[in-house]
């Protein structure tokens, strides 16, 4: 059976380091960021790039005065 769930994508040790929250969706920016990490070869964790992600909404949103629409960051 563990196996068949590696095969699947799954993990028998119940590891998942690497994996959202349940009810946590990725916006847009995260699978931006999450896109060019994996493209670029870099090993930077969801959390990392979650608060990457952050920081730079809150940049944008200090420097405009304009709240990002949450389907692209939230």
């Amino acid at each position: 059976m563990d196996a068949l769930k590696k095969f699947a994508g799954g993990s028998s040790s119940g590891n998942t380091a690497n994996t959202q929250p349940t009810g946590e969706k990725k916006d847009y920016g995260d699978k931006i960021a999450g896109f060019m990490n994996k493209k670029q070869g870099n090993k930077v964790s969801d959390q990392q790039l979650e608060s990457g992600t952050d920081t730079v909404r809150g940049l944008y949103e200090k420097a405009t005065g304009k709240k990002v629409d949450p389907k692209y960051s939230n």
